[in-house]
């Protein structure tokens, strides 16, 4: 059975879900409406008086309005705040909510049976960031599901993986996404440097003041401001303050010599294209260098069966919060453990030697080393090696070396 990947992108008021396994020409949104393009999901939450059943949605709101009940909204948000919130005379806290929320949305994945929890589910937020992070911990632990089935995005991220998921012509060049919705603007420009190997990509992100009067005029102008002196392959207009036909000067300027294209769902998506990339890293020729993104690859120079080799336990491109790296190697020497640092563009690595005091004398090669390196944020990076012993020869000291580097 194919792996099943599902993207979710999560706001205050909306959320959607995107599903992809192998095999499929592109993920697939699921709407609540059957045949229908709605692919908005209200974040919100009611219960039926009468039956105590939990419903979310459009179908909350309508019910809450009907009946005049309470509906809870803005769910991510109180939820990150750790607020509580009353609901037919019982106190709830606002992340139970929120999980039971993306649980109801999880049942679309298993209205054909099966199981509910996909191989890798993404969660896709705006801003990424250590609360965020937290929270959704929490939820892994309240659905009981591994946690590394269990995937955070920040949007840039996603449209990274959505732009190089398209055909070869629309990521030629540089891709562009304006995002606009209520209140807020911004424009991501998406470049990759095509003389390194895997391509480094980068994303330029520039916020821009709402737009009030002369939509089209002004538009147009930041259009025009933001790609000059890019050569632009495709453009991705993103949020629903680009309905209605209120687009036509601008529209002439985005669509001069690119290829444009307008929805709502791209970063469920770029989710779900997200998940299965790194479910198999041998297809993919990019790396991306986001906020979140370690920038310095981490190995340890080994003898192996004669041959010196590198052995890499951080690699640039991975999220901070994600990477680990984990060996165990045997000692030859002098009690040093050399630490290779080195940029993915550049030729030269910094060497740090570690030196590994009052560990016990032993013979030469009778000396089991683990090594782990897990960061502690996006720039600095906790290393510990651990005296494993060698068996019956030598028993481990349980002696373990901890060093935090800035990186």
């Amino acid at each position: 059975m194919a792996e099943r990947y599902v993207g979710i992108d999560l706001n205050d008021k909306h959320a959607m879900i995107s599903h992809y396994a192998k095999g499929m020409s592109e993920p697939g949104t699921f709407s609540m409406v059957t045949g229908s393009e709605v692919y908005q999901i209200p974040v919100c939450i009611s219960r039926k008086a009468e039956t105590g059943q939990w419903i979310y949605g459009e179908e909350a709101k309508r019910h809450a309005k009907e009946q005049k009940g309470a509906c809870v909204d803005g769910l991510l948000k109180k939820a990150l705040a750790s607020e509580e919130v009353e609901l037919d005379g019982s106190v709830y806290g606002a992340s139970e909510l929120l999980f039971l929320f993306i649980k109801k949305l999880l049942g679309f994945v298993s209205q054909g049976g099966g199981e509910i929890w996909p191989d890798k589910l993404v969660i896709a937020v705006e801003n990424m960031n250590p609360e965020h992070r937290k929270l959704f911990g929490f939820f892994a632990e309240w659905l009981k599901i591994p946690s590394e089935r269990l995937l955070l995005f920040d949007y840039r991220e996603s449209f990274y993986y959505y732009a190089l998921s398209q055909a070869a012509e629309l990521c030629l060049h540089d891709a562009a996404l304006y995002y606009y919705t209520t209140g807020k603007l911004f424009c991501l420009v998406l470049s990759h440097d095509r003389k390194t190997k895997p391509q480094i990509v980068t994303i330029e992100e520039t916020h821009y003041e709402a737009m009030l009067k002369e939509k089209d005029e002004e538009f147009a102008k930041i259009v025009e401001h933001s790609l000059s002196g890019k050569i632009i392959s495709s453009i991705y207009l993103i949020g629903d303050g680009f309905d209605g036909e209120w687009m036509k000067k601008s529209l002439s300027v985005i669509c001069r010599g690119r290829r444009a294209f307008m929805g709502k769902n791209l970063f469920s998506k770029g989710a779900c294209y997200g998940a299965a990339v790194k479910s198999d890293h041998a297809d993919w020729d990019y790396v991306y260098m986001g906020d979140n993104e370690l920038k310095i690859n981490i190995s340890l120079k080994l003898e192996n069966q004669e041959k010196t080799e590198f052995f890499s336990l951080i690699t640039a491109g991975e999220n901070w919060y994600e990477a680990h790296g984990e060996c165990e190697v045997i000692l030859i020497g002098t009690p040093v453990i050399d630490f290779w640092f080195q940029a993915p563009r550049s030729k030269e690595a910094v060497v740090r030697s570690l030196e590994l005091g009052d560990m016990p004398e032993r013979e030469d090669k009778t000396t089991r080393l683990r090594i782990t390196a897990k960061p502690v944020a996006v720039d600095r990076i906790k290393l510990s090696i651990m005296d494993m012993g060698f068996g019956e020869i030598a028993k481990s000291s349980e002696k373990v070396w901890e060093y935090t580097i800035a990186i």
